[in-house]
């Protein structure tokens, strides 16, 4: 057995997985907190006016940048990826990555144009150096384990949720009740406690992650394929249209939050507006050099590849439909939405509310007291710091809940149902874990087209609420029952798709390419986000047309159309992935 064997990891478990998944899953967890209680604010403080202090924007200004910012996190994981693989190696990054977070928020808390902006792109870089790194990691520590893969990143991916749940909550609460800065100064805050305990804890991962080692040129990699490096017309054509799709995703928005007085894409090429015809290029060019690298490869990790293009390409779909979470389900939260409990429906909202923010949080407690068990004799420091980071969330999570029991009548704040999603993962992330791992495991493609049809029911569910809202309506009071039940259906969505994809990326593609390729599936990931801003730009003019029903039973009809898609493939792709599942 080699010494840097990964069965080193399975000596010290935390519920069947190795410990230093859970040091990922509490980094991850932070980061995430910070991610979506800055996000759960952002496009609210855009929006709000100068009074309150916003900065009186309109909707579809705020949903442009705010789409654009979403894209740009994860088309700068492709960059992170490239300097791990290459460079600096997984653990460098994750550090550069939560430093650079850490310092984003920060800025943000300052409140001033200049430090917003600053803050937005410091919280870009961080992310692409983090995000697809931490994944990474993951992927190497259970490389002799593919077997227990899905279930890695189900564990995984329910500390993702939990920070985005406590995030939305509290940086959300104290945001909207105390001030914006306080919102984003907390995000901060546990960025920072992320960073060191990361920092703290990193020899629990070996060698994985360590600055990569120059070896001696190959010409063929670990499955005797042919490597295949990237020649100067290639690098520039990346380039090339790397700059084109940054010049878009940034100028775009920027015509819409000036009114057209930047405008940098006033002209027209073959009938099509200079807007839609660069990222028409830019995205035609891409493929052209997708198709084409592929065809140089070897004919079984071609196929291979083959099958994550078209994961990928099914994702983009998911995203687009399923990132409506932000945009038009908290238009439809905050302006159709009955939100106001009275007498006993108001109190037995906050004993609901209280229940749903402190059972999760003692569950998770439950997970860092184990995690102790195992590691607080190597790691001591690195406990101490998650203790406190804990104590402080306890704290925050006591003061809401005195809070919002003193008031006579309640208000469910809009930002709350987004909250319901990252809830629903922390129930059910565990059962779905234990199915993939059962003997009825379903199929890749199954499992796709399980979740477009899942998310085909959520969207059915909105469409039916909002059947009676005529055209042209700017309120309406519409039970909270379709919202819980929308939530619901997209988060078992989510929980058929997202981390299964992350999954099937790390099992299909070469070693030597995997922080790369997981740049790529953001990439997808990326275009879905804008597409979903995009969709969220134009709800007023739609509903004023044909009504809010009509606009969520067409997203239904595309899920439905995805996941007949992924069925009909399904023979096609299995044999591509070549005995993968």
């Amino acid at each position: 057995m080699k010494e840097n064997s990964t069965d080193q990891f399975f000596k010290s478990t935390v519920l069947g997985h190795p410990a230093g998944l859970f040091v990922l899953f509490f980094t991850e967890m932070w980061e995430r907190f910070s991610f979506y209680g800055m996000r759960a604010l952002l496009v609210m403080f855009f929006t709000s006016t100068v009074a309150n202090g916003g900065w009186d924007w309109t909707r579809e200004q705020a949903m442009a940048i705010f789409g654009s910012y979403v894209g740009l996190v994860y088309l700068s994981t492709m960059l992170g990826g490239y300097f791990a693989d290459k460079i600096i190696g997984y653990r460098w990054a994750v550090v550069v990555g939560a430093l650079l977070m850490t310092l984003g928020h920060g800025s943000m808390a300052l409140e001033s144009p200049f430090f917003i902006y600053s803050g937005l792109i410091l919280l870009v870089f961080g992310n692409g150096f983090f995000k697809p790194n931490m994944a990474s990691i993951v992927s190497e520590m259970y490389k002799d384990r593919p077997e227990k893969k899905d279930g890695a990143y189900t564990i995984f991916y329910m500390g993702v949720n939990s920070g985005a749940f406590f995030g939305i909550v509290l940086c959300g609460y104290l945001g909207e009740q105390v001030g914006w800065n306080w919102g984003f100064g907390l995000a901060g805050i546990f960025m920072l406690f992320g960073l060191i305990q990361f920092w703290l804890s990193r020899n629990i991962f070996g060698d994985i992650g360590l600055k990569p080692v120059k070896k001696e040129v190959a010409l063929t990699d670990e499955n005797n394929d042919k490597l295949n490096p990237f020649p100067v017309w290639q690098l520039g054509l990346i380039g090339f249209m790397t700059l084109l799709g940054l010049v878009w995703i940034i100028f775009e928005p920027a015509k819409i939050i000036t009114s057209g007085g930047v405008d940098l894409f006033n002209f027209e090429v073959m009938g099509l507006t200079g807007n839609n015809f660069t990222i028409l290029l830019a995205v035609l060019l891409f493929l052209f050099l997708l198709i084409y690298r592929l065809l140089t490869y070897s004919q079984i990790t071609k196929e291979k590849m083959l099958a994550v293009t078209f994961f990928a390409f099914l994702t983009i779909f998911f995203w687009a439909i399923f990132e409506q979470s932000p945009g038009t389900l908290t238009i439809f939260a905050n302006d159709y939405t009955n939100r106001i409990l009275e007498g006993n429906a108001g109190i037995i909202f906050m004993i609901v509310n209280a229940a749903i923010t402190l059972v999760p949080l003692g569950i998770i407690t439950w997970v860092l007291f184990l995690l102790f068990k195992q590691t607080f004799a190597k790691y001591a420091m690195a406990n101490i710091i998650l203790s406190i980071s804990f104590v402080i969330i306890w704290g925050i999570a006591f003061w809401m809940l005195n809070d919002q029991f003193s008031g006579e009548t309640l208000e469910v704040p809009a930002s709350w149902f987004a909250s319901l999603n990252s809830l629903y993962i922390i129930t059910l992330a565990p059962l779905f874990s234990k199915w993939w791992e059962s003997k009825y495991n379903p199929s890749a493609n199954m499992k796709y087209a399980i979740g477009m049809s899942f998310l085909a029911i959520g969207m059915i569910c909105v469409a039916i609420g909002s059947d009676g809202i005529v055209p042209g309506a700017k309120t309406a009071s519409v039970s909270m029952i379709y919202l819980i039940l929308v939530y619901l259906f997209i988060t078992m969505a989510e929980l058929c798709i997202s981390p299964v994809g992350l999954s099937y990326v790390s099992k299909l593609v070469p070693a030597r390419m995997i922080g790369m390729m997981f740049g790529i599936w953001y990439l997808a990931v990326a275009i879905g986000m804008k597409g979903a801003a995009k969709f969220g730009e134009n709800i007023d003019k739609i509903a004023d047309e044909k009504g809010l029903s009509y606009f969520f039973w067409m997203l239904a009809i595309v899920s439905l159309s995805v996941a007949f898609i992924s069925l009909v493939m399904s023979p096609v792709i299995k044999k591509l992935m070549h005995g993968v599942r």
